[in-house]
């Protein structure tokens, strides 16, 4: 068994989970080589405040969820400090809940701009999943964002974005952001939720050629 640091020892979680988070952060620690140190790699990845916390169905998921979370932190830390930078555009969007058009958003900037460049979603209060019948909605155009799961949003990610997207969370702390006044999916059917997503679409398309960014579909 290999030897666990204090962050991995906590009382709060079985033994699997904590060998779990202990190789997620051997696996980060690989991808950061050279550029953060072990007690920066270990401290998003054992935040309290961690994502799914409340999901108890979702458990035996945290702490490959948690590796999601701490690398994307990670990344944009690395982006702040000016240790990496790799040329792409990183888009943040910001919602209250995390579970609905913030997530949508960045499904169909992902799904159209490919790996060229970078979308990370946010929210204000976290909700505890991803609204099942934008899921659906946004199934139909192909774009599975059923993997998702709502993650507040960090001052490291703020700092590190190109631009930054508020919908229904009121003004960034940012001076690069604008704000996408759309309906909340929350409490509406599938129907009643494609004409939001018809205009997610026809955002994204305008926001990836602002950027410069060809796409595709």
């Amino acid at each position: 068994m290999p030897d666990l640091t204090a962050h991995d020892r906590r009382e709060d979680l079985s033994v699997d989970r904590q060998l779990a988070l202990h190789t997620a952060a051997t696996r980060l620690a690989a991808g950061f080589d050279g550029t953060h140190g072990t007690e920066t790699i270990e401290r998003p990845l054992h935040a309290k405040r961690r994502p799914v916390r409340h999901q108890r169905q979702r458990a035996h998921f945290l702490p490959l969820l948690a590796e999601r979370f701490a690398r994307q932190r990670l990344h944009a830390l690395a982006r702040v400090e000016g240790l990496h930078h790799d040329g792409r555009p990183v888009v943040l969007f910001l919602g209250t809940h995390n579970a609905g058009r913030s997530q949508m958003a960045p499904g169909f900037f992902t799904h159209l701009a490919g790996d060229r460049a970078v979308a990370w979603p946010g929210g204000s209060e976290p909700g505890i999943e991803v609204n099942p019948a934008a899921i659906t909605a946004m199934t139909e155009r192909g774009i599975d964002i059923s993997g998702e799961y709502p993650k507040p949003w960090t001052d490291e990610a703020v700092r590190a974005a190109d631009i930054v997207i508020t919908m229904g969370c009121g003004d960034s702390p940012s001076t690069r952001y604008e704000n996408w006044d759309l309906n909340d999916p929350f409490g509406h059917t599938v129907a009643e939720i494609r004409p939001v997503r018809g205009e997610f679409k026809r955002r994204v398309r305008r926001l990836l050629d602002q950027l410069d960014i060809p796409t595709t579909g």
